[in-house]
């Protein structure tokens, strides 16, 4: 019997599909997922999991309609400041907040906010939030052997010393999940955590990222639990 994960990452996806739903514009979906992660914060104390990796914009994202895009940048850069207010700092108070991938491309006020909120929580324990933000797995890979390389031509690294462990420690994410969940209904992987995923166990739901509460993220833990994992042996 497996224990309870140490680190799961999730998916969110079907903001859009929430919003159309209810005859919403399609970017109002995303307010509603917004506040689910919100509760996600909680549940990740709640169930006992001290690790969760949220996928919240991709690479590709930053293709999305110009109103869209606009309208999702003031939405992150209020819900960081919203965070960091009096009234959500004790929803934080054992979690630290990273954020992992090329944050560097998002507009400045949204980075401001990632640089305090990371500032802020950087001591907290023992949980840890991940938020996948201008994230790419082939794109994180990329990165990594611009590292190495550049280690190598300065002569930091021996190129013999190159292994799983050194590629690992030069990623954004140097921790593997042992449950991934996509919600939405999609049965891809979409470029999320595709070194870090190599044994995880995937859980595809119907429910959009809005939809999705407590008891399914308690369910997908129990149904954890009895799937044996033989690494390959």
């Amino acid at each position: 019997m497996n224990e309870v994960p140490k680190h799961i990452g999730i998916i969110l996806d079907g903001n859009r599909r929430f919003a159309k739903k209810l005859m919403l514009k399609p970017w109002k979906g995303h307010e509603w997922g917004m506040e689910k992660v919100k509760k996600v914060l909680e549940w990740c104390k709640e169930t006992g999991v001290p690790e969760l990796t949220l996928y919240a914009f991709s690479i590709q994202n930053f293709q999305r309609p110009k109103d869209e895009f606009e309208y999702l940048m003031k939405l992150f850069a209020d819900a960081f400041k919203e965070l960091m207010t009096d009234a959500n700092k004790k929803k934080l108070e054992e979690i630290q907040v990273r954020f992992i991938g090329r944050t560097w491309m998002f507009p400045q006020e949204v980075q401001d906010e990632m640089k305090k909120l990371t500032e802020m929580t950087a001591d907290n324990t023992p949980y840890k939030i991940n938020f996948a933000m201008a994230y790419g797995g082939r794109e994180e890979v990329i990165d990594a052997v611009k590292k190495i390389a550049d280690a190598v031509q300065k002569g930091k690294m021996d190129i013999n010393a190159i292994n799983e462990q050194t590629f690992a420690e030069n990623l954004y994410l140097n921790s593997e999940p042992e449950i991934i969940i996509r919600t939405g209904g999609d049965h891809r992987t979409s470029n999320f955590l595709i070194w870090q995923s190599h044994y995880s166990e995937w859980f595809f739901l119907e429910k959009t990222w809005p939809e999705f509460e407590k008891e399914d993220l308690i369910q997908v833990i129990n149904e954890f639990k009895t799937r044996e994992r033989r690494f390959g042996k």
